[in-house]
């Protein structure tokens, strides 16, 4: 069931029908410098968005003391050698993210097995046990798990995982016909967001159309190279993959 929370849902519902920009940077990024990330933001707040997504606590503090208004969902990717779970791994991850200012923590919600060596969704019950205040958005790559994130207390699913789990690293486009059963199936249960592979402002509004609360945009909007990088890959008649750059560790 959707949570019943006041505050909760004053967050959630402030969103609904909205575009929420990922405002992320690495060091090795072309586009680093120690601000980029406080730009994007404000470039979204300017263009309407409706919240933000970023990753460490670092980037979250900065992000919240330029841009307050807009609620933070945030995450911290950490990479280990024995697993493909990287976003926000641990409970260590999530309270920093928390202490850091976002309302919202994104957590991988997937079947896969993390560097503790535990199913990745278990992680949501002792955020929801130690963090009661936080929103969890569940990040999944398939149905199953978006059912799994769901029934563990998950606020919010998203498919943002479809195309970097081994089953399904394969992909290019987005699933809209898993989404649109997702959004079906699971409205009357949490929010329904779509993030992953939306490059045009069509694309987006497919997705409310199919029940998406709100759209979540990353590269196609913050990282201009990878942007680039697409259009390079086909120029180039598909000889390199622009996706292992997106997928690449850091």
């Amino acid at each position: 069931m959707k949570t019943t929370d006041a505050r909760k849902k004053a967050i959630l519902e402030s969103m609904k029908g909205g575009l929420i920009v990922s405002c992320q940077v690495q060091k090795d990024d072309p586009i680093y410098t120690e601000d980029m990330v406080v730009k994007m933001a404000e470039a979204a707040r300017w263009g309407g968005a409706v919240g933000i997504r970023a990753n460490s606590p670092e980037q979250i503090k900065k992000i919240k003391e330029a841009v307050p208004e807009l609620p933070m969902i945030g995450l911290w990717k950490v990479w280990h050698d024995d697993t493909d779970v990287f976003i926000t791994p641990t409970i260590k991850e999530v309270r920093a993210i928390w202490e850091a200012g976002a309302e919202i923590i994104a957590l991988d919600c997937t079947a896969q097995i993390t560097h503790e060596g535990k199913p990745a969704w278990d992680l949501i019950k002792q955020v929801k046990q130690e963090i009661p205040e936080a929103i969890v958005f569940a990040d999944v790559s398939n149905y199953e798990e978006a059912r799994r994130a769901i029934e563990n207390g998950a606020d919010i699913v998203a498919p943002t995982l479809y195309g970097y789990t081994k089953e399904t690293a394969h992909i290019e486009e987005p699933d809209m016909r898993m989404f649109a059963k997702m959004c079906k199936d699971f409205q009357d249960e949490a929010y329904v967001m779509m993030e992953g592979h939306i490059y045009t402002p069509e694309d987006a509004m497919k997705c409310i159309f199919l029940g998406a609360h709100s759209v979540v945009v990353g590269s196609a909007i913050t990282r201009p190279h990878l942007t680039t990088k697409r259009f390079t890959d086909l120029l180039g008649k598909y000889q390199d993959n622009w996706r292992e750059a997106e997928r690449a560790k850091h």
